[in-house]
C-alpha cells in the first residue's frame, strides 16, 4: 500500500475571525440620558386664555427660533443664596421668577405663584442666556415688553398677549413670545421646586452638545399690576445686599 501524501495527513487551517475595529473614544462613550423627574407641580391659578391666533404665532415662534444670535463670552454672576429679609416696596405680591436656558440659546423667563406651582407665564426672549446673565452681573437691567393696543384686545390682560416687542436697557433686541410650558420646561421647574433663590448650572446630563450647559437664576419678584395694560415685575434683593444682580421686567400695551 502506498504511503499517504503529506497533503492528506495535514489538518486543514482554521480560518481566523476578522480583527475587530479599534474602539474610539466617541464609540465607547454612551450619550448621557437626560434627567427626568416625576412632575408634582400644582396647577397655576392665574391661567391665561388661549388666543385664537395661536396657530399664527406658533409659526412665528418657529421662524423666530431660526434667527441667528450672537453669543459673547460669559462669566456667571454670583449671588448670595441666603435671603434674610425681602421687603415689598411697590405694594405688589411676591412670586417666584426663573431665568433659564442653554448658554448659547435664547433665554426663557418663567413666573410662578410659588416654586411648587406650574408657571402662569412663560416667555422666550430674543436674548442669549449667556449675554443676559453676564449683563446682570454688571448691575441693574430693565426689560420692556411692548405691544399695540387695538379694539380686539380691549379685554385681554397684557400678559395674555402672545407676542411683544422686546427692549433690553432701552435697546430694541427683537421679540418676546409667550408659550405653553413643554415637558423640558416643567422638568426644569420640578428640579428647582425646592429652590427659592439660587444661580447655577443644572447637571451635565441636561447640557446640549451645540448650545452648551443649561444655566439658571431663580429669585423672588414683586409683581405689581398697574392696569390691564401694564404689569411690572421687580427682582427682590435681600436687605443689605446692593451688589447682587437686579432685574425689572415691564409689560406695557400702548
Amino acid at each position: 500500500m502506498a504511503p499517504p501524501h503529506a497533503a492528506d495527513t495535514m489538518p486543514l487551517p482554521v480560518p481566523k475571525p476578522p480583527p475587530l475595529p479599534p474602539i474610539s473614544e466617541a464609540d465607547s462613550s454612551v450619550p448621557p440620558t437626560p434627567l427626568r423627574m416625576p412632575i408634582s407641580l400644582q396647577p397655576a391659578n392665574s391661567k391665561g386664555k388661549r388666543s385664537s391666533t395661536n396657530k399664527f404665532f406658533g409659526r412665528f415662534r418657529n421662524m423666530f427660533r431660526s434667527f441667528p444670535i450672537i453669543v459673547p463670552s460669559c462669566k456667571m454672576p454670583t449671588m448670595n443664596g441666603t435671603r434674610a429679609s425681602e421687603t415689598i416696596i411697590h405694594g405688589g405680591t411676591r412670586i417666584t421668577g426663573t431665568l433659564f436656558g442653554y448658554k448659547k440659546a435664547r433665554i426663557n423667563l418663567a413666573f410662578q405663584e410659588d416654586s411648587k406651582c406650574h408657571p402662569f407665564l412663560l416667555l422666550e426672549l430674543a436674548i442669549p442666556t449667556g449675554k443676559l446673565l453676564q449683563d446682570m452681573g454688571m448691575g441693574l437691567n430693565r426689560i420692556a415688553l411692548e405691544c399695540e393696543k387695538h379694539p380686539s384686545n380691549n379685554k385681554t390682560k397684557v400678559i395674555d398677549e402672545p407676542i411683544w416687542t422686546l427692549f433690553c436697557n432701552g435697546k430694541k433686541t427683537g421679540y418676546g413670545v409667550k408659550r405653553d410650558p413643554t415637558d423640558d420646561d416643567l422638568n426644569v421647574m420640578q428640579m428647582l421646586h425646592a429652590v427659592s433663590v439660587a444661580v447655577g448650572v443644572l447637571p451635565s446630563e441636561m447640557s446640549d452638545p451645540q448650545d452648551g450647559e443649561l444655566s439658571y437664576m431663580r429669585a423672588h419678584f414683586e409683581r405689581v399690576i398697574g392696569s390691564k395694560d401694564s404689569e411690572t415685575y421687580y427682582m427682590m434683593m435681600p436687605d443689605g445686599n446692593s451688589n447682587g444682580p437686579e432685574l425689572s421686567v415691564f409689560f406695557v400695551r400702548v
